[in-house]
């Protein structure tokens, strides 16, 4: 792997893990704007033509199936 994919990899992973955990505090305090800026500004990038140049990974992939796993684990 080349110091570029290597890169590029942690920042998707970087991204995933920051979109996690504002999604459980988006989930747990709906109300509060500031946790839904921050998701949205996460699934904006997600979404962004740089992450797409980061990765052949389908970003709507990657925002539902963090959004499964998050949701099961806060209705526990």
């Amino acid at each position: 792997m080349t110091p570029y994919q290597e890169l590029a990899n942690a920042i998707i992973e970087q991204a995933a893990k920051d979109y996690r955990i504002a999604l459980a505090y988006h989930f747990k305090h709906p109300g509060n704007p500031k946790y839904q800026q921050n998701v949205c500004e996460i699934e904006r990038f997600f979404r962004s033509d740089w992450y797409d140049a980061l990765t052949d990974l389908d970003g709507e992939y990657l925002i539902r199936e963090i959004r499964r796993r998050v949701q099961s684990e806060v209705a526990v």
